[in-house]
Order: C-alpha cells, then structure tokens, then sequence
C-alpha cells in the first residue's frame, strides 16, 4: 500500500508544483514563462524521483506504468494501482491549485489549473506531439532504469533533464502532457476545452507509452 501512496503523494506535487507554475507565470505568453514552466515539470519529476524513487519507483505518470508494464518490469495489479493512485493524486493536485486560483483576481480570466489543449493547432497536431514526445520520454525512463544499461543513480536528473526538453518542444502546441494523470485533474476544474480535448491526452500519451516499450524491446533487451 505505501508504493501507491507515494505514487498518490508524487504526482499531487508534480500536478501542483508543474501545473501551478503554469498559472502563475501566465505559460506561453513570453519565451520566459515557457522555460519557467518546462523546468518546473522537469525539477518536480528530479525531487519527487528522489523522494520515492525507494519506494514506488516514481512512475508518477500512467503512460510509464504502461512501459514498464510492457516491458514486464511491474505485474498487472500493480499497474493497475499505479494508475488509479497516480490520477488520484492528479485530482487532489489540481483541487490545491484550483482552490489557491480560483479567487485569485490577478489570474480572473486565465485558466486556473495549467489544464491541457489542443487551441489552434487542432486535434492530429496535438494527438502526434502527444505520441512522439511521450514516446521518447517513456524510453528514456525505460533506458535510464535498466538494471544492468540504467544510469542507476543519475536515473532522475537524467529523466528530469529530458522532462524539461519535451515541454520546451512541446508546451507551443498542447501545454505539453505526456502524462494522462496529469491532464485528467486539471481538465476536470477546467471545463471547457480542456475537458473536450482530454482524450487527446490520454491516447497520445498511452499509445506513446506502447511504442517506447516497443523501441526499448528491439534495442535495449538481451
């Protein structure tokens, strides 16, 4: 039971810390908000990896459950668990942030949970940026946590780092997921768009996610 808690508790902080940076700096608006943001995603995976990495593996997202499910690193219960823990924690995450936003006159307007869209771009744009990003961060998971190839103890820097490359790449076009958990707790306060669109990042992001075991399969296992 403590490993789907940790996993509840890492991905609150992931959908608080990422998504309230969002808010706060108004993302997108200017070049620095998008770095502010993409960091604050990247930084929150580096403390959380090393806060319950010990005792969850930090999964923290449900398109790694599926990865490593895929690559038979973690059984079906498991899993399982995982993901309803892990959108739960993405529920009471964006709860926060709504309740801390919601009244905030100076952010009256914008959005209030840093939820995911697809805005202008449509729906194929922003369902193949969801695939290809999270693709190549769920192989990154996968190739920096082998137990014989990992990168051991720099597992988490190294999967922050690349947590921050992918939202700069990608935050232009969806705000950036790769994460379903973290798209279904904001989206639910949201409303709106948000809501319409969350399908888009709960496909993308799994399908991505089936893909990266794929690669790993053919060019990381024995």
């Amino acid at each position: 039971m403590k490993k789907y808690l940790a996993e509840m508790v890492g991905t609150l902080v992931l959908t608080l810390l990422g998504c309230g940076t969002a808010v706060s700096l108004n993302c997108g608006v200017d070049t620095a908000s998008v770095v502010g943001t993409a960091m604050a995603f990247g930084l929150a995976v580096v403390a959380m990896a090393y806060t319950i990495g010990g005792v969850s593996g930090c999964h923290i997202n449900p398109a790694i459950t599926l990865g490593c499910f895929l690559s038979g690193r973690i059984s079906r219960k498991d899993a399982c668990m995982y993901v309803a823990f892990q959108v739960v924690g993405a529920i009471l995450g964006a709860a926060i942030l709504f309740a801390l936003t919601s009244t905030d006159m100076v952010l009256a307007g914008g959005t209030t949970t840093g939820a995911n869209s697809c805005g202008d771009h449509g729906v194929t744009v922003g369902l193949i940026a969801e695939i290809v990003l999270t693709a190549i961060f769920v192989l990154v998971v996968l190739g920096t946590t082998d137990a014989k190839k990992g990168a051991g103890n720099f597992a988490g820097l190294a999967i922050g780092l690349s947590l921050i490359l992918i939202h700069l790449v990608g935050i232009h076009y969806t705000g950036t997921s790769v994460n379903p958990a973290r798209s279904i707790g904001p989206a639910l306060f949201e409303g709106g768009q948000a809501l319409g669109d969350l399908w888009v990042f709960i496909v993308g992001p799994l399908a991505g996610a089936v893909i990266a075991a794929g690669i790993w399969k053919i060019v990381g296992e024995e």
